[in-house]
């Protein structure tokens, strides 16, 4: 993002060029106006920076500029300059969505501290609105399977070779990886997304009735059994059957899954009539299935069936730079499901996410979001001032991500900042603030 600008407009020249002078030499980039015309050329919704206004102007008075502004922009920050007399307007004006007033006379430091927090919630609204744009961009796998990392990309590409076959998969991702939304979308991008999709956690049946859960049973069976029952399996023909946490079925119960892969058939409990199956089968597990099998506790002869077409989903630590926009999608989710805006984000609340371990994977980021959304996150964890060993792991991490990928690119700078969504300013800034060089290679 490029250096922000605030543009200043008040009639007093002198005042205004006094201001002009003092936020210059505090850094900031000044573009100041006698009057509220010329400043509607220069607003519009991706501008990046503050508006300060009068309110006493001729003509075109700084109410009105206001008005003007957040009808361009609801979220443009506002502050207004306000005489003695102008504090009641002032105050209308707040109740209005201004972002705050200073009444004559001011310090510029004063000023200068407002600008800069309006700044960076400016700077938030802008970041969020490029992740939802990024994010309405995607296709439908994109928007299933969201991330932008190297490993992510692999992953969607995988997904798309494997949907149109009928090739059974086996994923293996820790918990919360996100293993049961890779089986629907090999299951929905595929040739039969429009039969069923049928999920079954091996670990939460019951043992007792678990083969009737997935073979069904015929009438008097075993006791108990009053009618018919259809199984899992046969209803979820044409279509696919997930078995999550598969590591967790028992042994004997192995035995018949096999034949059922092999033959594509099962048999009701009390009947000895097969029946045809046309089904995918996606099997999922958190664990290393062939030590499993040497150690015995999983079928040798199951483990290399499932073992043909294997997709292994990363942890969300090994793709850290997918966490800001998938944090937004999941805030997204989780707007819709409690009808709750998303809160503005804290300043250094995003690097902090970025800092975490995250051993829930996505599904530990999602119920962070869900918190965030409904107001019970993010608050009192932000990262403030202060906070010299978490900052030091933030530029540390940061350091690291921005050195890997300068020696990713062979040293390009362009290729780096491209890869990293920064602005070639902001890659240089970062680079000297972190004293690293190029190593070579060509910087455009």
């Amino acid at each position: 993002m490029d250096q922000a600008t605030v543009l200043l407009v008040d009639d007093e020249q002198d005042l205004r060029d006094a201001l002009m002078q003092g936020l210059e030499l505090a850094g900031h980039q000044v573009a100041a106006f006698d009057r509220a015309d010329g400043v509607m050329g220069v607003l519009n919704r991706d501008f990046y920076g503050v508006l300060v206004t009068d309110i006493r102007m001729p003509g075109v008075d700084g109410f009105a500029l206001m008005r003007k502004a957040f009808d361009i922009d609801p979220a443009m920050p506002v502050v207004l300059i306000t005489g003695h007399g102008d504090v009641p307007l002032a105050v209308e004006a707040m109740r209005a969505g201004a972002y705050d007033f200073l009444e004559k006379p001011f310090a510029v430091a004063r000023l200068e501290a407002v600008i800069e927090r309006a700044l960076e919630k400016r700077r938030l609204v802008l970041e969020n609105r490029a992740l939802r744009e990024r994010l309405s961009d995607h296709g439908v796998l994109e928007g299933r399977l969201v991330g932008r990392s190297p490993v992510m990309e692999k992953v969607r590409r995988q997904v798309m070779a494997l949907a149109a076959t009928d090739a059974d998969v086996l994923l293996l991702g820790e918990t919360g990886a996100g293993k049961e939304v890779v089986a629907r979308a090999l299951h929905e991008e595929g040739p039969r997304k429009d039969k069923p999709f049928v999920a079954l956690n091996c670990g939460a049946l019951p043992a007792d009735i678990i083969e009737s859960e997935l073979f069904g049973h015929e009438k008097g069976a075993f006791t108990g059994a009053s009618g018919q029952r259809i199984g899992k399996m046969e209803y979820a023909h044409g279509g696919t059957v997930f078995l999550d946490e598969i590591e967790s079925m028992p042994l004997e119960l192995q035995v018949k899954l096999l034949r059922v892969i092999e033959t594509r058939s099962i048999e009701r409990l009390g009947s000895n009539k097969p029946i045809v199956l046309d089904v995918r089968f996606i099997a999922a597990t958190k664990e290393d299935l062939g030590k499993a099998s040497a150690e015995g506790r999983f079928r040798q002869d199951l483990f290399y069936r499932l073992n043909v077409v294997t997709l292994e989903l990363p942890p969300l630590r090994a793709r850290r730079e997918d966490i800001p926009l998938l944090f937004h999608y999941l805030a997204r989710e989780a707007r819709a499901r409690y009808r709750r805006e998303i809160p503005d984000l804290p300043p250094g609340y995003m690097a902090e996410l970025m800092t975490r371990e995250w051993a829930g994977n996505v599904r530990e980021l999602r119920n962070v979001a869900d918190r965030f959304v409904l107001g019970l996150e993010g608050m009192d964890d932000a990262v403030v001032p202060g906070s010299d060993n978490l900052f030091a792991r933030v530029a540390e991490y940061e350091k690291s991500l921005i050195q890997a990928e300068l020696k990713r690119q062979g040293g390009s700078v362009k290729a780096t900042y491209e890869a990293l969504g920064l602005s070639r300013k902001a890659l240089y800034e970062k680079m000297r603030k972190y004293g690293l060089a190029r190593e070579g290679g060509e910087e455009e």
